[in-house]
């Protein structure tokens, strides 16, 4: 039987801000975890996948569930980002 997926709320953040947070979240799980993100903003099925593709993580889909939540896997060498910038790949250097 598959664990849990670790919940995380993203609330009403704006995709930046929840991106930044997230990054974060992730950073302290091991690969193959499993992550709900409530997320309400509209950007947040367009912004999540495309984010997960750039980083390497895996973009799952929606979740049903009550409130708009998508799934992703936690990959084992996540692609790194800038840091003020979750959605621009880190300068190399």
């Amino acid at each position: 039987m598959d664990p849990e997926p670790v919940v995380i709320d993203g609330g009403d953040r704006s995709c930046v801000r929840l991106l930044l947070e997230l990054r974060g979240h992730l950073a302290g799980l091991a690969p193959g975890t499993v992550v709900h993100l409530i997320a309400s903003d509209p950007a947040a099925p367009i912004d999540l996948p495309a984010w997960c593709h750039l980083t390497g993580h895996d973009y799952l889909g929606p979740v049903d569930a009550d409130t708009p939540t998508y799934a992703l896997r936690v990959t084992e060498r996540p692609r790194a980002t800038e840091p003020d910038s979750p959605w621009r790949p880190a300068a190399h250097g």
